[in-house]
């Protein structure tokens, strides 16, 4: 566990913490990760959403869909608001890290998970892994907040802290699980992940009659791909839009180009949905549910941010 990060040596960050023979240079090999292989997508399906309802309703907060009079009277009609940010650690990524965990056999939960995230998919994960019992160990990129770190630590993780962006963690992570013999869980492209994500569309279709459309921000993908099972399964005349940032619209480049695509990043305030490479799984499953995309600027991003 991660004490005092900022008392242990460079040189000896990895020993501090029990990883064994793991590069601490900011270039890291491909390794595929098993459960999110491009040359085997998985699809979401209903099914795997109902029983993830089931699994997890104990263990999360069935959120509040609330009427935003401000924007509902601004547009001329009515705007509701998932208030994903009511759960224990502040996102929907709690849904899917309590599946995932729930579903590890007895073996694997003795042997802990692996996961790379600069925020909410670490607190879920680490917060849930106290819940159950599970140890967990996350590698977080250098520029995580501190704040979110000290959490991790606090619902008694292992922390290791390395990497200048997200990919050399994961890296780092996928190298360790494999070393270790667990399981890697992929913040927003494992398929547990995306069934925990796709309880959101049940609840959305009990909270609201006569829905029109369901509008989701698009990351790695997986909780449009999540959501979009849902409610398109029950109530396929409902329009499922998404929205990216346009510095780095990844999901549209790769609804173009038929294929998970790399996009390049540039800093953006939304900088959560900043993912160059869709998830495989994410992006077959939810393609066919996607009715559009949507890019926003900045200044759009920064004005409703403000508001």
């Amino acid at each position: 566990m991660l004490r005092q990060l900022s008392t242990v040596p460079r040189s000896n960050f990895f020993n501090a913490f029990q990883v064994r023979q793991i590069s601490t240079t900011d270039s890291f090999p491909t390794i595929i990760d098993p459960h999110c292989d491009p040359s085997l997508p998985l699809k979401l399906n209903f099914a795997q959403i109902s029983s993830a309802a089931y699994n997890i309703k104990s263990g999360i907060q069935r959120t509040e869909c609330r009427r935003s009079f401000k924007l509902s009277h601004s547009i001329g009609s009515n705007i509701y608001l998932k208030m994903e940010l009511n759960q224990a650690t502040g996102s929907f990524k709690e849904r899917g890290a309590r599946q995932a965990l729930l579903r590890l056999s007895d073996e694997q939960k003795k042997a802990g998970v692996w996961a790379a995230s600069a925020g909410n998919h670490a607190l879920a994960l680490c917060y849930h892994g106290k819940k159950l019992g599970i140890p967990i160990n996350v590698v977080m990129p250098r520029h995580a907040p501190l704040m979110k770190i000290d959490y991790c630590v606090k619902f008694g993780a292992n922390v290791i802290v390395e990497g200048k962006d997200i990919s050399v963690s994961r890296g780092i992570a996928l190298k360790s699980a494999i070393e270790f013999g667990a399981i890697y869980i992929n913040g927003y492209d494992h398929i547990d992940i995306l069934a925990g994500a796709g309880t959101i569309g049940l609840e959305l279709l009990d909270q609201v009659s006569d829905l029109d459309a369901v509008i989701i921000p698009v990351g790695g993908g997986g909780l449009i791909a999540g959501v979009g099972v849902a409610i398109k399964t029950l109530y396929p005349k409902i329009q499922i839009i998404g929205v990216e940032s346009e510095t780095c619209p990844s999901f549209t480049k790769s609804l173009e180009s038929g294929i998970p695509t790399v996009t390049r990043s540039l800093p953006s305030l939304a900088d959560g949905l900043a993912v160059p490479l869709v998830g495989v799984n994410a992006f077959y499953t939810a393609k066919e549910y996607v009715d559009k995309m949507v890019q926003m600027n900045e200044y759009c991003i920064g004005n409703s941010s403000a508001s």
